[in-house]
């Protein structure tokens, strides 16, 4: 297939682990401030560099601001530099979040009652998330709570440098990190195995998958967009509960936010497609609320609406 647009999967990786390590190393003995002033200018290459990204930036800006005003303006170049810094931002958050500096009392949750009567029955319970904020400080507090364990399905091919980093500064976490580049039987036989044990099974849903067909198209943001299903046919095979969870940056911390997608997700013949729609439909109105909510930590720098499209 000819793609309109290189598929995410496809993109090359960016960190410079050395680079890393010593923006660490500024914020670890000179702390947050100085941190933020070696930042400018690796924020700056990056952002120069890398003229589909700015694009790719630009574009969700400017279709956020369409469908909620959250910019308060027409975005333009500057407000794609702040989307950048904050992801580069959201990068020390990670570190810190996975290292255990980062101070737990800062996060707030919203929603979490939801999971935990899901979780009281001693079955586990699958989550869809996507690429915002900071995910990483959502395994950290499972990690922190020490009640819990999580299994994360993740396609690491094109972030393996980072995700190495993670590891060294975490190498005990409880939480599992899965790669699959499609979930086949085999997978969901050892998510089965998860959730009988009352564990969590986490999956992104803003990312279509390397076969285009497992998609369904629907508005996102006011423009039509392919979303992945799989997560959906994944919480059926499992017969467990479906929850979406974001986590992103509020003044002095974070806050973990949790929705209700499905008690559970059933495949009636005949209606397979309407069913994966319908969870589809509510999974893209949480994450619309949370990036209405914070617009600048949406972390697709890609053409996303493209995706899934032929020539």
């Amino acid at each position: 297939m000819t793609t309109s647009a290189r598929h995410w999967a496809s993109l090359g990786e960016n960190t410079f682990v050395a680079g890393m390590w010593l923006l660490w190393g500024v914020y670890r003995v000179f702390g947050r401030a100085l941190f933020r002033v070696c930042l400018v200018p690796v924020v700056l290459w990056y952002w120069a560099a890398t003229p589909m990204a700015r694009s790719a930036s630009l574009q969700y800006l400017q279709r956020v601001q369409a469908t909620c005003g959250a910019i308060g303006h027409a975005p333009g170049w500057r407000d794609t530099l702040r989307h950048f810094r904050s992801f580069a931002e959201t990068l020390l958050d990670k570190m810190l979040a996975i290292s255990g500096c980062y101070p737990f009392e800062s996060v707030r949750c919203e929603g979490r009652d939801v999971v935990t009567r899901a979780l009281a029955t001693g079955r586990g319970a699958m989550i869809v998330t996507a690429h915002v904020g900071c995910l990483e400080l959502c395994r950290a507090l499972i990690d922190h709570d020490g009640g819990l364990a999580l299994t994360v399905l993740v396609h690491t091919a094109h972030a393996e440098r980072f995700n190495r980093i993670l590891q060294r500064l975490d190498p005990g976490s409880r939480v599992r990190l899965m790669q699959v580049s499609e979930v086949n039987a085999a997978t969901a036989l050892v998510l089965s195995d998860c959730v009988e044990r009352g564990e969590l099974v986490a999956i992104v849903g803003d990312r279509v998958p390397l076969h285009p067909s497992k998609t369904t198209t629907l508005p996102f943001l006011g423009v039509d967009a392919a979303l992945p299903v799989g997560a959906y046919v994944l919480a059926a095979l499992l017969h467990c509960p479906l929850f979406f969870m974001a986590c992103v940056r509020e003044a002095g911390g974070h806050v973990v936010v949790f929705e209700s997608l499905a008690d559970s997700v059933e495949l009636v013949r005949g209606r397979r497609d309407q069913v994966l729609r319908e969870v589809a439909q509510r999974y893209v109105r949480s994450l619309e609320g949370i990036v209405c909510r914070a617009p600048f930590e949406w972390f697709n720098f890609f053409p996303f609406w493209d995706q899934g499209k032929t020539r």
